[in-house]
This record gives C-alpha cells, structure tokens and sequence, in this order.
C-alpha cells in the first residue's frame, strides 16, 4: 500500500535524480559517525586504522507518508538499490578495500528520511605529534564529503551531538589494546575547491595511549642502568670490574636506543622526550665512565711512584774492618800515632757520609711515599666530587623532564 502511495515501483527516477522536486533545492544529508574499535596506529607510516559505523540519512522529498493513514506504520525496510544515496566518503582514508560490511537495505521513515549504515574498516592518514611520546595524546581527523556534489547540491549536517557520539562510540568500543578513545568532536566546514565550494563534516577523533607497556619494558630498564651506574662508584677501583662493568652498561643502553629508533619515525618534528631521556642517560654513563678512566690513571700513576726501587747505597769501604782492627794495634812511636790518627779521621769521614746518604735514601723514599699518597688522595677527592656533582644532575634532569613531561 504504501509503496503505491509513493510510485516506488517506479524506482529508475528514484535512484539516477536527487530526491527533491525542485532542482535547485539542496538535499540535506545527516550524518553520524561512531568508532567501534581502534586497530593499529603507526607512528612510523603516521596511520590510523579504525573500524567505523557510518550511519547517514538522506532527506527524501517523494517518500514522506502520514503514519495514521497507513495503520500507524511509521518506518520499514527496503532494498537499498531503489533508492538516491549520497555519495558520501573519508577523504583521508588510505586504505577501504577490507573489511567493509554495507548493509543491502535502508531503513525509510515516514518524515522523509532514508536512513543507511555501513560499517567500514579504513585506515586514514593522521599527523602525530610524539613529542611526549608514550604519554601523548593524538587527535586523528576523519572528514565525510561528497565526491561529486557541491554545497548548493548537497549539506551535510551533524545527526547528534558530540557527548552522544563519544558516549555511544566508548560503549560499543570493542578492543581494550594500546589506545583509548577519549572523546570525539565534529565540525560543519565549507571546503574551497577550484571554482566551487564542497561541504564538510570533520569528525576529531581524540586518543590516548596506555603507557603501562612502555614504562615497563623500556623507561624502567633504562632507569635501572642509570641506577646501576650510581651504585658502580663504590666497586673498588683496583681491581678493573668497575670499568668494564660501566661500559657493559652503555652497551645496553646502545641496545634499548637501537629499538627506540625503530619505534618512532625519522621524520618527526620534534624530537621526542623519550629519546631526549635515553640519550641524556647513554651521556650520563658516558662521562661516568671517562671519570673512572680517569681517577684509574691517578691510582696507577700513584702505585708506580710507590713501587720504584730504591738507590743502593755502600754499606761499607773496602779496608774497613782493617782500619778498625788496626786501631787496636799499639803504637809507640810518635810516627805511628800520627797514622792511627789520620786513619781514625779517615773511617769517621766514610761514616758520616754513609750516614749522610742513608738520610739521603730515607728522605727520598719518604718524598716517594708522600707523592703516592698525594695521587691517591687526588683521585678520591675526584671520585667524591664527580659521585655528588653526578647525583645533582641526575636528580635535575628528572625534576626537568617530568614537568615538560607532565605538564
């Protein structure tokens, strides 16, 4: 009945002319977007894919009817091919060949409204912005348009409003992944194009990505090596660990960098703070580990001064023991005595010189001493100073990037 009401079964008019009895008027097209999932984001090829439920509704100025007249009935189904739909479509999207699911019947009301919904996969090319990178924020545009008609053809017009959309879009959302949707916006935009003007919908689809992953599988790791390092200042120079231990840390610092770098894209504009806070550590450790090169040349330069062998010195001159036992002999004549003198003179000269080099000796070996322990004490003295200027930076460097971080 209702269908002879409206000349239905005269469909080649219905489906090749805009609904409207006259040409100039413009059809009005409503439209809803809902997000249902978010499948992968690529940061690298800067894509958004999402799975999608386009839902539009064409105003239809041959199909309005009075419910009462028809026994109350107020909307039914039919094939979708009997009727004008608009050519609506992504105009970002870069990728609709899959998973598409169109549904073959619209649903007409009795106001005049023929109403479709296709669930769509895309993929949607997205500008990201990683500079917070994993606790950033992206909002990924997904802009509805008619390929062929222009404004005074065709408006599009937002069905519901932003609160409805985001709340409907976050019950039926259907994976709990990486991203969270936290909200979506809608703007009516009139689009310039050569010598007429095409109307817009944009849809500003607002996520959030849980960092929980990230924090666990790469910042903590980064921050145990750091950690490590700190602790590192209190293996004993001597024994050469401490050195090698500091440069194993670096090389898995080098490691962690390696995956940062196929993480994110080369082309961002900002450089992201992760890799700020990865860079600045490696740099930590980095000089950490000069420092220690460092304070190990002092100690060696300290022991070889401590370990150099000391001048040989004359015990005793030949014919000592035969002046001594001639100092024994008696003399009696005048001659003789003049002899035991001279030589009595010549063994105390020989002693006294002996002695005079022996405090030689022990002043030497005292001078050495003294400049080992000075080279020691200046290597700890760097050691102490560089361990407390270490933890100032450290502790700065965080205060600093957890405010840009978490502003």
């Amino acid at each position: 009945m209702i269908l002879d009401h409206l000349d239905l079964n005269k469909n080649d008019f219905n489906t090749s002319l805009r609904p409207v009895h006259f040409f100039r008027t413009p059809t009005k097209v409503f439209a809803d977007l809902y997000v249902s999932s978010i499948t992968e984001v690529n940061e690298k090829a800067q894509s958004f894919s999402t799975q999608v439920t386009l839902v539009i509704g064409c105003l239809n100025e041959f199909t309005r009817w009075n419910s009462k007249d028809f026994c109350g009935i107020s909307s039914f189904s039919l094939p979708k091919d009997m009727f004008w739909t608009p050519d609506i479509g992504i105009i970002e999207s870069i990728k609709t060949e899959f998973a598409i699911k169109e549904s073959p019947y619209v649903q007409m009301v009795s106001l005049g409204i023929i109403v479709s919904s296709d669930t769509l996969a895309v993929t949607t090319a997205c500008k990201m912005n990683l500079h917070r990178f994993p606790f950033d924020i992206q909002s990924c545009t997904l802009t509805l348009q008619s390929s062929i008609h222009f404004i005074h053809e065709l408006i599009i017009e937002p069905y519901s409003n932003a609160s409805s959309l985001t709340f409907n879009s976050q019950n039926a959302f259907q994976t709990q992944g990486e991203w969270e949707l936290i909200d979506i916006n809608m703007t009516k935009y009139n689009n310039s194009i050569l010598w007429d003007t095409r109307a817009q919908l944009k849809y500003q689809v607002t996520i959030k990505r849980r960092p929980l992953l990230y924090v666990i599988n790469f910042m903590l790791p980064v921050f145990y090596f750091l950690v490590l390092d700190v602790a590192s200042f209190f293996i004993n120079v001597e024994g050469g660990e401490k050195l090698s231990f500091k440069v194993t840390l670096l090389l898995a610092i080098s490691v962690l960098l390696l995956i940062l770098n196929d993480m994110l894209p080369s082309t961002a504009e900002d450089i992201p703070l992760i890799g700020i806070y990865c860079i600045v550590v490696f740099t930590l450790i980095g000089i950490s580990i000069l420092e220690t090169i460092f304070v190990n040349f002092l100690m060696d330069r300290g022991a070889e001064t401590k370990s150099v062998a000391p001048v040989e010195t004359t015990a005793a001159v030949t014919g000592k023991d035969d002046s001594t036992r001639n100092l024994g002999i008696p003399l009696d004549t005048h001659v003789d005595r003049i002899e035991e003198q001279s030589c009595f003179l010549d063994l105390l000269k020989q002693t006294l010189t002996e002695l005079r080099a022996a405090c030689q000796e022990l002043s030497r070996q005292n001078q050495q001493e003294k400049t080992s322990l000075c080279w020691t004490r200046v290597a700890k003295i760097i050691d102490v100073t560089f361990l407390v200027l270490y933890l100032i930076c450290i502790v700065t460097f965080f205060i600093v990037l957890g405010i840009t971080w978490f502003p």
